[in-house]
């Protein structure tokens, strides 16, 4: 019910919407978006002088963080095992519109944000549906999706999937895995936000570089199956039969569902989580915070995705019939290039990332119990985190996605709203930006 043609026609219309009423913002002005986002970091990136908020950096670290988790490698996997090669072309489409969603979402996120009584800034869908809708009860409703999906995909997923991959390569036990994690994760959650803020700026771009160096080197040794991959590709997201010379829509159908899908619970585009994040940075600018979201999802979305994919499809490892998903099938492919080294790299790779987005999730969480029951009672919404990666880790995976779905479902459908009936907003604030 949640994830039929309902959903993904609001939220592929949405994005569109937003990418025609600017002119498609998101690709006419990519070079000032590169240069006024992670260009300008070289230039600048100053924390608040009271320690209160994160620093432009540091925001954009934590949303990387929540975002580039398991999505990026185990939910691409899960992607092609369920919608085929096709899947792929269809994460695409739903970044390629998403990042208009994001980018509306840290516009709304800044331009109605506002102090708590520590200094701490608070915004995010919660906020602008109260504020600028004036439906407070809405606004609460969302804060409770938050932290339901905070629990489930930002929890559940993510610690399901670091257990998993740890067992592949290392066979440490899944419940062993879960009372380790759950310790190192409570220890920088408990800290607060500044502690957020630094580990995230600390692990992400490492990791990244690291996952990214290492995908390209794996499809380099595969080059010659690159072109069949992007025909496979192509083929599939259209629901076209290469041996019967037909178009079948089950197939584009499958494809559809499961590229937007993953491709929202990796970008989370739609889901207005970003926003919370970027409205708690001391950095101002409501279309600048906006260039923040497009360029996440580019990174998180059309690079890293892209680059697992290429890995799986030009390994060769769905047509063996391997039977493998998420995690292990990753391993899988990445072993026709790095061999025995392939375990670590992958587990390595998705558990820094999977932690970050624990970290970065657990920050969603915070904000959308603090707007609901107060500042001081947030301290059991981070024990209750804590205490539920254990519960991720040593559940079956399928469960552990399904869990995250609903939630990402019932997140996505009061921000859509509200995104809508606010566009004039948003589309006020680009019309008042002068670079």
């Amino acid at each position: 019910m949640l994830w039929g043609n309902g959903m993904l026609i609001l939220i592929l219309g949405s994005g569109l919407y937003f990418s025609v009423m600017t002119g498609f913002f998101q690709i006419r002005k990519f070079p000032v978006i590169i240069r006024e986002t992670i260009l300008s970091v070289f230039k600048e990136n100053k924390a608040d002088k009271k320690g209160k908020n994160l620093s432009q950096f540091q925001a954009m670290a934590t949303a990387l963080a929540a975002s580039m988790g398991t999505g990026n490698i185990a939910g691409v996997a899960t992607a092609l095992v369920i919608g085929g090669p096709g899947a792929i072309f269809w994460m695409w489409v739903s970044a390629i519109l998403g990042m208009m969603l994001v980018f509306s979402e840290n516009v709304l996120g800044i331009y109605y944000r506002y102090k708590n009584k520590s200094g701490e800034w608070i915004g995010g869908p919660m906020v602008y549906i109260e504020r600028g809708l004036g439906m407070k009860r809405l606004g609460a409703a969302y804060a409770f999706f938050c932290v339901l999906a905070s629990l489930g995909m930002g929890n559940l997923a993510q610690s399901n999937s670091i257990s998993t991959a740890l067992f592949s390569a290392f066979k440490i036990p899944s419940a062993l895995s879960g009372v380790i994690i759950s310790v190192l994760a409570g220890i920088v959650i408990i800290g607060g936000l500044k502690r957020v803020g630094k580990v995230t700026e600390k692990v992400i771009p490492v990791v990244s570089v690291l996952y990214i160096l290492g995908s390209i080197i794996a499809i380099v040794l595969n080059f010659k199956e690159i072109p069949h991959a992007f025909k496979s590709i192509f083929e599939g997201a259209f629901g076209i039969m290469p041996v019967a010379g037909g178009v079948s829509g089950v197939l584009v159908k499958n494809a559809a569902s499961a590229g937007v899908r993953r491709g929202i619970f990796s970008n989370e585009a739609g889901l207005g989580s970003s926003a919370i994040v970027h409205a708690s940075s001391e950095a101002g600018g409501t279309v600048r915070q906006g260039m923040w979201g497009i360029f996440e999802v580019f990174v998180d979305t059309i690079v890293c995705c892209t680059l697992t994919a290429l890995v799986l499809l030009s390994s060769g490892v769905l047509e063996a019939g391997a039977g493998l998903d998420g995690a292990p099938l990753v391993i899988a492919a990445f072993s026709k290039s790095f061999g025995g080294f392939a375990g670590i790299f992958v587990s390595a790779s998705l558990s820094l990332f999977a932690f970050a987005t624990l970290i970065g999730w657990s920050f969603y969480g915070a904000k959308a119990a603090e707007y609901l029951f107060g500042q001081r009672r947030v301290i059991f919404y981070k024990i209750i985190f804590s205490a539920g990666i254990f519960i991720g880790a040593v559940l079956e995976i399928e469960v552990a996605w399904r869990i995250s779905d609903i939630f990402n479902g019932f997140m996505a459908l009061p921000n859509l709203v509200a995104l809508l009936l606010l566009s004039k907003v948003v589309l006020t604030e680009i019309g008042n930006f002068k670079k």
